[in-house]
């Protein structure tokens, strides 16, 4: 029986370890990232096609059309 007592003393502190450094850490802002890295990965690609020289000439080609059409 004086093993079952040490088992709950053991797991309750620990249990409240757990909770102090997970206090911790979220005042620390630890968990306050609202873009995570896979979503900003999806939004740079996104920034890079609008950069890339293929949609520099397709944006070129619509200039000259503009200018032909003056």
């Amino acid at each position: 029986m004086d093993i079952l007592y040490l088992m709950i003393l053991c797991s309750v502190s620990l249990a409240v370890i757990f909770l102090i450094i997970f206090i911790i850490s979220a005042r620390n802002g630890q968990f306050e990232d609202d873009e995570s890295p896979a979503v900003r990965i999806l939004l740079e690609s996104e920034i890079i096609k609008e950069d890339s020289p293929a949609s520099k000439e397709v944006e070129s080609k619509d200039n000259l059309d503009k200018v032909k059409s003056d």
